[in-house]
């Protein structure tokens, strides 16, 4: 299992203006953490609650589903093509770059296995799509359209041009090559797909996209990539029967929430950073950042007071940002909590020659890569309480299936738990859906004209 070590947050650490008393907050809050805990737990099969990521890990008709259709196009595609925004793409981008071999789309066929490269188009930049385009051979790709709602402005464009490429390199072929990810009964994209006869999956309901990952949003791309998603489930329910503990001391996504909660509404530290040392876990960060910034940002609390309240969720990388944000972290304002990953066992050992033994570098030569990105993390910890700057370690065995699914659903947990604590909706996005409506005010959809006109009002004034 997954591994908090959380000391560097604790007063008798780091001293009282910047630490908690752990002991003591963790019996203040016993009793709400259990009472959150359990209510969880029972709200997750109602529906209207948006707790349904809770039994993604037990949804078997799903994985044999997408393990079905991966094993009917099997080697028929030299390209996956995910079309997707947010929680439709940043889940499906950190497990395939945690988990694939490195620079996995310039390795050759042979050494992919004969499985698939893998690109998604997660902005709609024109440079990025016509530069993808250019390299893709469309009637070797499958391509992945992915949004709940089938009328996302982004992905919905980026379809329209890939359909209508598609259609006219392929003829009436082009439907082979596509796979809907979408509502199982509405929306735009669910009736092209009827009209025209996609293959689809669907997003289940209750079920909001930035905790989409392990629905047939994420599994179907990891699926047909060759990935072991039978160990992907098996890691989401170990760790789910851990998290339904409900002694705070024995729960890992308790105490972290908990920890985050306390240092933002107690000690000023409104900053949360994400920092793995991995570059393989590099886009669990990005991941996260959505994750925790759509979550607990909001204007409102649940009692329909005025609160604007979140903490900033920032992504670093160990050991690359030691040399860009830490002496931001240990001399700048105090007003951040630091989440290290750390990787117990990495795949593979590189060791560091014994050459230059008589020069100032000499040292390094017969220890390993692997010793010197550990050393970082460590001393960097280190540090850090040396300047009484709060942070906190997870430590993961090795980035495999199981252990990778645990870590992301831990955090999962972590911010619906974190989301109770703040009093607040963890599950809508009021300020989301106000600049999604000005877009398509701006772009002409029907319905939006009174909004195109206000807007264009106020966009005179700023």
């Amino acid at each position: 299992m997954l591994k908090l070590n959380y000391k560097n947050t604790d007063s008798m650490i780091i001293g009282e203006e910047n630490g908690l008393n752990l002991s003591e907050e963790f019996e203040n809050y016993k009793d709400r953490i259990s009472d959150i805990i359990k209510s969880l737990n029972q709200r997750k099969d109602k529906y209207g609650q948006w707790l349904q990521w809770m039994n993604l890990g037990y949804n078997e008709e799903t994985v044999w589903y997408v393990k079905e259709f991966a094993s009917m196009v099997e080697g028929r595609f030299n390209n996956i093509l995910v079309l997707g925004i947010g929680g439709s793409a940043l889940g499906g981008i950190a497990v395939t770059e945690a988990l694939l071999k490195p620079y996995w789309n310039l390795l050759t066929p042979e050494q992919r296995g004969g499985l698939p490269r893998i690109f998604f188009l997660d902005n709609i930049d024109p440079d990025t799509i016509n530069g993808l385009l250019e390299i893709l051979d469309l009637k070797k790709t499958l391509v992945n359209v992915i949004t709940k709602s089938g009328s996302t402005a982004e992905t919905m464009s980026q379809f329209m041009i890939l359909k209508d490429l598609m259609q006219k390199e392929l003829g009436d072929d082009y439907r082979k090559n596509i796979v809907a990810t979408t509502d199982k009964k509405m929306g735009v994209l669910r009736q092209l797909a009827d009209q025209e006869g996609y293959k689809t999956f669907f997003v289940p309901d209750d079920v909001g996209g930035r905790f989409s990952v392990f629905s047939a949003v994420g599994l179907l791309p990891f699926a047909l990539l060759g990935l072991d998603i039978d160990q992907l489930m098996n890691g989401i329910k170990d760790m789910d029967l851990a998290l339904k503990n409900t002694d705070i001391n024995q729960n890992i996504a308790a105490q972290g929430a908990l920890i985050q909660y306390l240092m933002d509404t107690k000690k000023g530290k409104n900053l949360s950073v994400m920092m793995p040392y991995s570059s393989r876990l590099k886009y669990v960060s990005d991941w996260y950042v959505q994750l925790w910034a759509e979550s607990l940002a909001k204007e409102f609390n649940n009692n329909g007071e005025k609160v604007n309240i979140g903490p900033t969720p920032i992504k670093a990388l160990g050991a690359t940002d030691q040399h860009s944000q830490i002496q931001l972290y240990n001399e700048g304002p105090n007003n951040k909590i630091i989440t290290f990953i750390r990787v117990e066992n990495f795949d593979t050992t590189l060791e560091i020659p014994r050459i230059f033994e008589y020069t100032g570098i000499g040292y390094l030569g017969g220890k390993t890569i692997n010793d010197l990105m550990n050393a970082e993390a460590d001393s960097t910890r280190v540090a850090l309480a040396d300047y009484s700057r709060p942070t906190m370690t997870i430590s993961i065995e090795k980035i495999d299936e199981y252990n990778l699914a645990q870590l992301l659903y831990m955090l999962e947990v972590q911010t619906a738990i974190a989301g109770e604590l703040y009093n607040i909706d963890t599950f809508n996005q009021p300020g989301v859906e106000q600049a999604k409506n000005y877009t398509y005010a701006l772009m002409g959809r029907a319905g939006y004209e009174d909004s195109a006109n206000s807007l264009k009002e106020k966009m005179a004034r700023v």
